[in-house]
């Protein structure tokens, strides 16, 4: 795909995001559209969040799970950029009328207190690299039209991130089975689904590695201080004005979160 194109599918994104309105997938316009390209496209689409204003503050890992891999016809995780304007805090309320599509998922938060270079990263790597892990939710938001996505739309539009928040209970990884941990996700007082570290490719922190490697094949490094939320632990939970989500993280305790408002669609 050549570079003009690139910046047009990126600029398209762009806009969506502003406007909270959806585009056609670029796979069902473009049907040769490669992973390469689709992770150029998104590089076009947050660099022109960062010329905007905003700040990159961490990543995102995406379909970490077997089922949303069979899914999609891939075999590895994707990823996205966290940026300054995702940020939520515990106990604020997150307005849906700046949202197009949302659905939220539970998962673990890893927040980095040195630097990590891939390649070679293992999953002990980032235990010691870790300041501290806590639940999180993770607000997915497709600027794609339907949610009608391939791997490679997904891609292109960050990983579908939306906005996340991070709970404030936290624990030292090296204090907690983060892979034998269950989690339990309950919306609106009642249980809406359960999960284990285990389901994220075989450990968190074996995702989080496998990010390390793939972006330090690229030269680009962790730095201390990002956070890297690691992949779904739940089923992704659609959400309306008035609900509330709590998800507990068996050894580390719960992420709680409001909403509010009407989404775009």
């Amino acid at each position: 795909m050549n570079q003009e194109k690139i910046d047009q599918y990126g600029d398209e994104l762009y806009q969506a995001f502003l406007d909270r309105k959806t585009i056609a997938p670029f796979t069902e316009r473009d049907p040769d559209i490669t992973l390469e390209d689709a992770y150029k496209i998104q590089l076009r689409f947050i660099q022109r969040r960062v010329d905007a204003g905003e700040a990159i503050v961490g990543k995102k890992i995406g379909v970490t799970s077997k089922p949303v891999q069979d899914f999609l016809g891939v075999f590895q995780p994707d990823f996205g950029q966290l940026t300054s304007n995702m940020v939520y805090q515990e106990g604020d309320v997150i307005d849906l009328g700046g949202l197009i599509q949302p659905k939220a998922e539970a998962e673990l938060a890893f927040v980095l207190k040195e630097d990590l270079q891939g390649p070679g990263v293992t999953a002990m790597d980032v235990i010691r690299a870790t300041d501290y892990v806590a639940p999180c939710f993770e607000i997915v938001d497709s600027r794609i039209r339907d949610w009608k996505i391939l791997i490679q739309d997904t891609v292109a539009d960050n990983a579908s991130c939306g906005v996340y928040v991070i709970g404030s209970c936290k624990a030292d990884p090296r204090d907690v089975d983060i892979t034998m941990a269950g989690m339990v996700l309950e919306k609106n007082s009642e249980l809406f689904s359960t999960g284990v570290g285990a389901a994220v490719q075989g450990s968190p922190a074996n995702a989080v590695a496998w990010l390390a490697n793939t972006l330090g094949e690229l030269g680009i490094p962790f730095k201390a201080g990002e956070v890297i939320l690691s992949g779904s632990q739940s089923n992704l939970v659609p959400v309306v004005d008035g609900d509330e989500l709590v998800c507990t993280v068996g050894g580390i305790g719960s992420c709680s979160v409001r909403f509010a408002g009407r989404s775009a669609v």
